[in-house]
């Protein structure tokens, strides 16, 4: 095993024993909670390695990146989530490579979306990012739409055809009430993915949590926690 692997391998060991104490401490079975490995930064030789560690979810922020690291490893058995936000002359590209869309915000990037996926003959999955710094339908500091512009969202996406409404996505808040507050964060998201629900019960996937609150985000109830520097290390400075 060469020593990046036994790094990977031992740092994969500790997250998957986080993971595992915060669902049984939340009376969860760990097979409710699926980790995607956030991959931006870090090499396709990275990636690979994660692969031949068992990791199947991996996730990236930036098309320019993600895009050719996504080529090369075309032939792993991994599902590729976009986290970043996504401006809509990216749209085309990063539907050809992933899997999920979990930073969709509004409805201009829907329909952007829906016209790719058809053009490229595949369906992808989306999660709607909730903006918990706002209350109203407005966008957030790090993107995502208020709760009150939830349920309309949604239901643009339900019907777009070559899209899948998952579920729903946030990242836990700088500013506003829940600043500082990450289980309040994650337990709101909940309530809102339960309403969701009613109208969409098949939409019931809620990523939240990352390496520093992953155990907050299990404990609240999400179903997929998005974990980079814990697995991967501290991230080089983007230049």
């Amino acid at each position: 095993m060469t020593d990046r692997k036994a790094e990977l391998s031992a740092n994969l060991a500790r997250v998957e024993e986080r993971i595992s104490a915060a669902c049984a401490g939340a009376g969860r079975k760990r097979e409710e909670v699926t980790l995607i490995v956030v991959t931006k930064t870090y090499p396709a030789s990275d990636v690979r390695l994660l692969a031949e560690l068992g990791v199947r979810h991996v996730a990236e922020n930036r098309d320019q990146e993600a895009a050719p690291k996504a080529a090369e490893c075309a032939d792993l058995p991994l599902i590729w989530h976009f986290v970043g936000q996504l401006q809509t002359n990216k749209v085309r590209s990063v539907s050809s490579y992933a899997d999920v869309v979990q930073s969709v915000d509004r409805r201009r990037l829907v329909d952007a979306l829906s016209r790719a996926a058809v053009g490229a003959g595949r369906e992808l999955g989306v999660l709607i990012q909730v903006a918990l710094d706002v209350d109203s339908s407005d966008r957030g500091e790090r993107g995502g739409v208020g709760p009150g512009g939830v349920e309309r969202l949604a239901g643009s996406v339900a019907e777009a055809e070559g899209l899948r409404l998952d579920g729903l996505m946030t990242v836990a808040p700088l500013t506003g009430p829940y600043e500082g507050r990450p289980r309040a964060a994650f337990d709101r998201l909940m309530e809102i993915s339960s309403r969701l629900r009613v109208a969409h019960p098949a939409a019931n996937m809620v990523s939240a949590g990352m390496s520093s609150d992953l155990e907050e985000a299990v404990a609240a109830g999400a179903t997929h926690v998005r974990v980079g520097t814990a697995v991967l290390g501290v991230r080089p400075r983007l230049r």
